[in-house]
């Protein structure tokens, strides 16, 4: 969330910054909203003194046994306006906050400015796009998709699951399930022993203070899975429970940067995703993840992303995964991120790039919706603290590019070295 006087006095930058972002709701009538609060606000007060004044004079008359009962009277009219102007502001609050919460965070003056994802900025890439087939010289095979591949090696079931759930959500089974809990438990150990992370492990639902203060809702809720019973939500990520750990907190300067991982399985709705390709593991309902947050000082959270990219790079690296790293601009930057990377793994069968990470800073959008803040020393004032997050990663197009990258001839899977101290085999087949 913005803050109210931030945006009173740039609303012009504001302005741009929701138009960059491709947002179609704008500031709408809340600077004049603002106006009629802060005039209330004043006009009360000025009552309040006036009250807390005469309220001497009563006392003092009374004292003197004189006669009070016109100021009384006087007294009476002005706690009724005073009633009357309290609850118009907070009528007033009510409708700014409305307001603000459905204003995203701006982009960072170093984000290139483009529509969409066609003016993203490839930073670097690792590693190269294998390209399956007669004419190759990697391989004298036709490459078959993730997929097909699951099918007949007996590791992945998408009609099976859909007879269960529906479509968009994934059954594996016996090395895929294998396979699958290796790739997490390898990620966590990681990004624990190497990148020093802290494991959580956190609740898969939460309630709507922690949607809203990570900024799901209320502009996304239509993607959420809702328990209306409950009115508890199934996590579209694991950003949600871990930043939402220090929800009203003040931590101290000497706890920061406080660096957490922890695996969930995510649930998102795919509301608008009609007509996008849905095939597999390229869109789904329901998939593993394991996600990285840091709460981190103001100053250094720039620094502190591009930390976050590089030790997601470093778990592809280790897979041997080619990948390569977007830099978004503000059309294809999320509403709370001020500045994003995506990391994309290279898919043969598909001859395309797959989103599997997106690392961001927020700056303080979150912690202002959250009230997370932080202290410099005992006597300071609590500042609001930056939180990052980032996939490192979400297994479900991850698993598309290790089954299309590590297939052979015959069909048969080859595990990557990293994860056979998991998996207890090396191949699948």
């Amino acid at each position: 969330m913005l803050d109210i006087k931030f945006i009173r006095d740039n609303s012009e930058a504001v302005i741009n910054g929701i138009k960059n972002k491709n947002e179609k709701r704008g500031l709408e009538n809340l600077l004049e909203l603002d106006s009629q609060r802060r005039t209330l606000i004043q006009e009360t007060d000025d009552l309040k003194n006036k009250r807390n004044s005469v309220s001497e004079e009563i006392a003092r008359l009374k004292k003197e046994k004189k006669n009070s009962d016109s100021l009384i009277n006087e007294m009476k009219q002005v706690a009724d306006k005073i009633k009357v102007n309290d609850d118009k502001i907070r009528t007033l609050d009510s409708e700014i906050e409305k307001i603000l919460l459905y204003i995203p965070n701006l982009p960072h003056s170093s984000v290139k400015v483009g529509k969409d994802a066609s003016d993203n900025t490839e930073v670097r890439r690792w590693g190269s796009e294998l390209k399956f087939g007669p004419d190759s010289e990697e391989a004298d095979f036709e490459i078959k998709d993730h997929v097909s591949l699951g099918k007949s090696l007996n590791i992945l079931d998408f009609e099976r699951a859909a007879k269960i759930t529906g479509s968009g959500f994934p059954l594996y089974i016996g090395k895929g399930a294998i396979l699958e809990r290796a790739l997490i438990q390898f990620m966590l150990d990681f990004h624990i022993q190497k990148h020093d992370y802290i494991e959580v492990s956190t609740p898969f639902v939460v309630n709507r203070d922690s949607m809203r203060g990570t900024g799901q809702i209320p502009k996304m809720q239509e993607d959420m899975y809702h328990c209306t019973e409950d009115d508890l939500f199934l996590i579209p990520t694991a950003e949600v429970p871990i930043t939402n750990i220090f929800r009203n907190e003040i931590l101290s300067i000497t706890e920061l940067p406080i660096k957490y991982c922890g695996y969930s399985p995510c649930f998102r709705r795919e509301a608008g995703s009609y007509g996008k390709d849905t095939k597999g593991f390229l869109r789904v309902h329901q998939f593993n993840k394991v996600e990285l947050v840091k709460f981190v000082i103001p100053e250094n959270s720039y620094t502190e992303l591009e930390l976050l990219v590089n030790n997601v790079e470093n778990i592809l690296k280790e897979l041997k995964v080619p990948y390569r790293v977007l830099e978004l601009c503000t059309g294809d930057l999320s509403f709370s991120a001020a500045k994003c990377y995506d990391l994309e793994v290279y898919s043969p069968f598909e001859k395309k790039w797959l989103e599997a990470s997106s690392c961001s800073n927020f700056e303080d959008f979150q912690a202002r919706r959250a009230n997370i803040r932080f202290k410099r020393d005992p006597k300071s004032k609590p500042e609001l603290i930056h939180t990052l997050n980032g996939s490192g990663l979400a297994t479900s197009r991850l698993m598309v590019a290790l089954l299309e990258n590590y297939q052979t001839s015959e069909g048969k899977i080859i595990v990557p070295e990293v994860l056979r101290p998991y998996t207890h085999f090396d191949i699948i087949g």
